[in-house]
């Protein structure tokens, strides 16, 4: 007679002495039991006995580095721009994984580059799905605007899907000491964190929107994984209202200081000046000032949110990082940019992007934590290849962007 036993009350010492002692050919749920409870009691010993994420002891402090060289850069940046024109766009998939490749593998941490894992057809695809999107868009609006209305509601519950397709492909696609990064954000979250609460803050008069970006933000944080490890972070909402607010009036100031300029310059102008001439350079001079304004602006938001963002987070016992973005540097770094691209007509394209590389690179510090040897000894042992291979099927980069 089989009597049932309630081992659930069992020690992990009595558990390993029943589950030496049992028949497992004659037990084989009482066998399968024991194992998962003892498993179970293993774990939980395993994390009572482990340090704090936080506590880690810290191996050292490693600088980013970025090697790429803007000559080397610029041989693969005009093989693309001209593959992609000849192949009307198709190449561009392979175009952006050979950059990636490039700038992933050019930079280093503590000794050990990074790696970008993409297949350019997993690309193309998410291309071609954003195309057909993009079709049908304009043939229902060309046509029916019922069908156009069913197009916009479905695309708004499409949208977190296509952001978190996105996010996971991109962490999926990187990889650091062959172990791969991650992603795990679910669709009704994404769902109240990109379409529900960026509506709620129109009806605040956008007095939440910093909020929200917050929110943004912890969403695609919280649930960014190195192997096994999670990502953690825990912003301010405070921080994000001084970006916000500090841009804010930034932008007010600058755009009031332009347009004072801009209308004394038109003043010295000649009364008897051609018209055409006169709104041409009024037009050109609005839309440049509103372009520095931007910059400006937009730099210093970037430049605090992401040294509180960097500062604030950390991979669970591996890592943590520091941001140190000089609001002015971060500035004038990209009014140059600006300059550069308009005077060279776009070829400064390669030049710029090995720059910004460089400048991010150096204000960006990582403290590595003996965690690190786990999760490097973890992805060693990772057995689960079906379960990757089908996963890599359904993982394509649909973002519209």
């Amino acid at each position: 007679m089989d009597k049932h036993i309630d081992y659930s009350q069992y020690s992990y010492e009595d558990l390993l002495s029943a589950r030496a002692g049992l028949d497992q050919e004659t037990y084989p749920e009482r066998a399968a039991e024991l194992d998962r409870l003892i498993s179970e009691k293993r774990q939980k010993a395993l994390e009572s006995t482990s340090p704090p994420a936080l506590n880690r002891s810290q191996l050292r402090q490693s600088d980013v580095i970025f090697h790429g060289k803007t000559a080397e850069f610029f041989g693969i940046w005009i093989v693309n721009i001209l593959l992609t024109i000849v192949t009307l766009g198709i190449y561009s998939a392979w175009a952006t994984v050979r950059t990636n490749r490039y700038f992933y593998s050019n930079t280093e941490i503590d000794g050990h580059r990074f790696s970008y894992l993409a297949d350019p057809i997993q690309i193309l695809k998410g291309r071609i799905i954003a195309v057909i999107l993009f079709a049908v868009y304009s043939i229902a609006s060309a046509f029916s605007p019922t069908l156009l209305l069913i197009f916009i509601v479905a695309f708004v519950f499409l949208t977190p899907i296509m952001i978190i397709s996105a996010v996971r492909f991109k962490m999926r696609m990187t990889s650091y000491r062959n172990v791969k990064f991650g992603f795990k954000g679910q669709y009704g979250d994404a769902f109240a964190t990109f379409i529900l609460l960026p509506i709620v803050s129109v009806f605040t008069l956008y007095l939440a929107l910093p909020w929200v970006l917050k929110k943004i933000d912890e969403f695609l944080h919280n649930n960014m994984t190195y192997g096994q490890q999670n990502f953690s972070t825990e912003l301010k909402s405070s921080e994000y209202y001084i970006a916000s607010i500090g841009a804010l009036i930034l932008g007010v100031v600058v755009a009031g200081l332009s347009l004072f300029a801009l209308g004394a310059s038109f003043s010295t102008l000649s009364a008897d000046a051609a018209q055409a001439s006169t709104f041409s350079m009024t037009t050109i001079g609005i839309m440049f000032g509103y372009l520095v304004v931007f910059l400006i602006a937009t730099s210093f938001y970037q430049a605090h949110v992401r040294n509180h963002l960097f500062n604030s987070t950390h991979i669970e016992g591996v890592a943590r990082f520091t941001s140190t973005v000089a609001t002015t540097k971060l500035i004038g770094l990209r009014l140059s940019n600006f300059v550069a691209l308009i005077i060279t007509l776009g070829f400064a394209l390669p030049w710029i992007h090995i720059r910004t590389s460089q400048f991010y690179a150096n204000v960006t510090q990582v403290t590595i934590l003996e965690g690190i040897a786990e999760v490097v000894d973890g992805a060693q042992d990772d057995t689960s290849a079906l379960g990757e291979e089908v996963a890599n099927v359904f993982d394509v980069d649909i973002a519209l962007g």
